[in-house]
């Protein structure tokens, strides 16, 4: 008997963690939860045993993990993740890009894949601001991250439009590269940073970018893009998460609008 006692104790216990209210949004300073039986997770601190926010931002809970996601952020990169980059420096064997992340990413002539398999200048494959796609390799021990371009599907960027967000408000799924059937493709890279841009052309699909239909953009194409950039921002603008289905509906809706 005494053990079925301590097990509706250990019962009733989970019911009151489970129901207790925790706040979803809170601000610095913000009580998350006085119940002691919480780990504390990253955007969190005790104080006078209550766990509080130490930053702005939504609180998520893995069992008794808690955690605050921040609104505003730069980019904590994962491994596998899709990130679009800017280069920043042209080394002697490895380029220094801009993903948005604290520290600068490294991009190593050893990740890239060469065209042909031909070995040719740094300063002719990657130039300083160009930009490029690329997926996380490793995450070093300072919080830097290793990038590689090994796929046909990375590589260097043409013709198109970046737009800088905030990487808590891309959503993760299980493909970040879209066609949209509205004439335009667009890459939600998990770091924050959008690329749109004309859907590319055969050339570039089997070259990773590195050789490019450099044509003037005709003026339709541009419409949408720039449309779907508008539709872009304006999604940040109410903080609603980005993903392909969003941004597609978020399009159709403003074609009752007329271009200006």
């Amino acid at each position: 008997m005494s053990v079925d006692i301590r097990i509706a104790g250990a019962r009733e216990s989970t019911k009151q963690l489970d129901s207790e209210e925790i706040s979803s949004l809170v601000t610095p300073g913000d009580v998350i939860t006085t119940d002691t039986g919480f780990m504390r997770g990253h955007g969190t601190y005790m104080e006078d045993d209550q766990l509080k926010a130490s930053v702005a931002g939504v609180v998520e809970r893995v069992n008794k993990l808690i955690c605050v996601k921040p609104l505003k952020t730069r980019y904590n990169g994962e491994v596998g993740d899709v990130v679009i980059g800017r280069i920043l420096e042209v080394g002697q064997r490895r380029w220094k890009v801009d993903t948005h992340s604290k520290l600068d990413s490294v991009l190593m002539l050893s990740s890239v894949n060469l065209p042909g398999g031909e070995l040719i200048l740094l300063e002719l494959l990657l130039l300083l601001d160009n930009v490029t796609q690329a997926e996380v390799q490793s995450v070093f021990a300072d919080g830097s991250l290793s990038l590689h371009t090994r796929s046909l599907k990375y590589g260097k960027l043409g013709q198109g439009v970046v737009v800088h967000l905030s990487p808590s408000l891309i959503k993760r799924r299980k493909t970040h590269f879209h066609s949209l059937p509205c004439g335009a493709s667009i890459i939600l890279g998990n770091n924050g940073y959008i690329w749109i841009c004309p859907t590319g052309n055969e050339m570039e699909d089997k070259t990773g970018g590195y050789e490019q239909n450099l044509e003037p953009v005709q003026r339709a194409d541009r419409e949408v893009i720039s449309r779907l950039r508008n539709c872009v921002l304006a999604l940040a603008e109410h903080k609603m998460m980005l993903y392909d289905t969003s941004v597609l509906y978020t399009y159709e809706a403003s074609l009752k609008f007329p271009n200006i």
